[in-house]
């Protein structure tokens, strides 16, 4: 929902409307590299609004980690702006994704081509793979693991998963840089009626992943940046607008 939530007048929320220091967008990532560059990670309701801030007047290449309106919620104004500058926008996503993206917006195809991912994808020298993971009541999602040949360096983004399999936490480990989405500190839930794993449980996986950056991101109204949490060295939350270099 980002940060503040409307109907609500918690301290965070109310710090967020206030100062800004606690103040969300939805989850998205915009990826600069000299090899290939701009592209994005999803394409939620708050999408023009974080064009606006990163100062892109356009965007021809997007992938999708699923079909959740928080992270397609901005693809009609996305196909939009594709129309106005007689563009054609490219979104890889799995098909099942698409499938769900055509149920809901039809008329997108016309200004976006809808690429299935059907193997691993190449942009420049990342080779860039894609796998299913759990995402508790809300079903699954899609994360992508993206890896440098020349470099050896290698980054995740996971934004929205709990209870992994092991196989699908594989490709989760030993790397420079992972983006983890956690929406609780600590979740007072039933595991069983969840579909993010929260901080304390990401800080248990970490123990085994090794990763040598981590950032967690899809952050709730639960957490308070403006309190200490002694996260380990390496870890920390993202917030609206950082820059990081891998």
């Amino acid at each position: 929902m980002g940060v503040p939530r409307v109907y609500c007048s918690c301290e965070v929320c109310e710090e967020a409307r206030n100062t800004g220091c606690n103040k969300r967008l939805r989850s998205l990532v915009h990826l600069e590299d000299a090899e290939y560059g701009s592209l994005l990670i999803d394409c939620g309701p708050d999408w023009r609004a974080q064009m606006e801030a990163a100062g892109l007047k356009q965007i021809d290449r997007i992938l999708i980690t699923h079909s959740h309106f928080d992270h397609i919620g901005g693809i009609a104004e996305w196909a939009d702006m594709c129309r106005w500058l007689q563009r054609k926008g490219k979104a890889y996503a799995m098909p099942d994704v698409i499938a769900d993206i055509h149920a809901r917006y039809p008329w997108v195809r016309n200004q976006i081509d809808l690429c299935p991912i059907e193997g691993d994808l190449a942009f420049g020298g990342w080779t860039v793979s894609c796998w299913k993971v759990n995402h508790g009541k809300n079903g699954y999602a899609y994360a992508f693991r993206f890896d440098h040949s020349a470099s050896g360096r290698s980054w995740a983004y996971c934004s929205d998963s709990i209870a992994l399999t092991e196989e699908q936490r594989k490709p989760l480990a030993g790397l420079d840089l992972l983006v983890f989405g956690t929406s609780f500190y600590r979740e007072p839930f039933p595991f069983e009626t969840r579909s993010v794993y929260d901080v304390t449980e990401a800080l248990e996986l970490l123990h085994d992943w090794q990763p040598k950056r981590t950032l967690f991101t899809h952050l709730s109204h639960d957490i308070d940046l403006n309190r200490d949490y002694k996260l380990p060295s390496g870890a920390a939350f993202a917030t609206t607008g950082l820059k990081v270099t891998v």
